[in-house]
């Protein structure tokens, strides 16, 4: 495909690979970050080392701390900040002339308070910039992995083929495949609710339950997303793909992955804050649980794993007991 003017807002470790995806296959790449102090360390070192240590980024990619000399004429804008700051990023390019860009969304999770996807965050945001444009990128990939190298497959969604087959053009290389799914709601969804999840696995982890514990945790929590997701329109077939079952998997068995370790640390007896206080990336996970506990009350879903979640983050609730509360919930009938 010809080369695209692409802007990166988010120089963390997703962000950061994502940047280096792009730029290998052969795009103009901008990499924005919030902070002039980390723009200058990338601008030096031309490595992430707080995010990303050991990846060399390419001279040709942009550093940026202007947003709004980022976003210009772009043809493809990928927002990879943590999805509670999308909203506030994203005001400050909100009157851009963006009715030609694309914008792909990368963060997973739901706004707290309005508790809406991010998807809905970006339309009732950008002024100028058409639902058709936007775009989805989820699945299961650690950027740990991706910037090495390793096989990885990823889903793109779009309300339009054509922006979702860009994106999919724009990143696909031989070790990343983009597939194609035109349910936005569901692949964002899946992406988001894993992530608490994957807390309730670390938990597991943690209290040293072993495997049939996580296993039950996993089956059951993808039956939760599902009761969810169906409520808000998903269909319930996108979470027995990448973006559902697939993110899942990754998320709670990985050593990479955040949200599993801040449930393991709890399961392990340690707080939520002290856990917080000592992680240098954001774990999405514990804000969507907020968000995900309260959608299940609105639309009357049944959602024990992440009731319990939440009752172990914000009501102080013991982590093992918890988990020992899910498994003897009493018989039920699997449907």
């Amino acid at each position: 495909m010809p080369s695209l003017r692409a802007t990166v807002l988010g120089a963390g470790s997703w962000g950061t690979t994502l940047a280096l995806v792009l730029h290998a296959n052969g795009h103009r790449v901008t990499l924005w970050d919030y902070s002039p102090t980390h723009a200058a360390e990338l601008e030096k070192e031309r490595m992430n080392r707080v995010y990303l240590p050991g990846v060399k980024i390419p001279k040709e990619i942009r550093i940026e701390t202007n947003i709004r000399t980022a976003c210009k004429e772009r043809d493809l804008i990928v927002t990879a900040v943590p999805s509670q700051y999308v909203r506030s990023v994203l005001e400050q390019i909100a009157d851009l002339d963006l009715r030609s860009t694309v914008i792909c969304n990368v963060a997973k999770g739901v706004e707290n308070n309005t508790l809406m996807t991010v998807s809905e965050v970006m339309i009732q945001v950008l002024e100028n910039e058409r639902k058709e444009n936007l775009a989805i990128l989820s699945g299961p990939s650690h950027a740990e992995e991706v910037s090495k190298k390793m096989p990885t497959a990823i889903v793109a969604a779009s309300y339009r083929e054509s922006s979702s087959r860009l994106v999919q053009k724009a990143f696909t290389t031989p070790y990343f495949q983009v597939y194609l799914n035109e349910d936005v709601r569901g692949v964002e969804l899946g992406g988001a609710l894993k992530n608490v999840i994957a807390i309730a696995a670390g938990i597991s982890d943690g209290a040293q339950f072993g495997d049939n514990t996580k296993a039950a945790i996993m089956t059951r929590g993808i039956y939760e997303i599902s009761g969810i997701g169906f409520k808000m329109g998903a269909k319930p077939m996108t979470f027995a793909g990448l973006s559902g079952i697939g993110d899942l998997i990754v998320t709670c068995m990985s050593r990479h992955s955040r949200n599993r370790f801040v449930g393991e640390e709890l399961g392990k007896g340690r707080s939520l804050m002290d856990i917080l206080a000592g992680m240098s990336m954001v774990a999405e996970g514990v804000a969507t649980t907020k968000s995900a506990f309260q959608l299940a009350q609105k639309l009357d879903v049944d959602v024990p794993i992440i009731s319990e979640v939440h009752a172990v983050l914000f009501k102080d609730k013991n982590a093992r007991k918890a988990t020992e509360d899910l498994m003897v919930r009493g018989v039920k009938v699997e449907r």
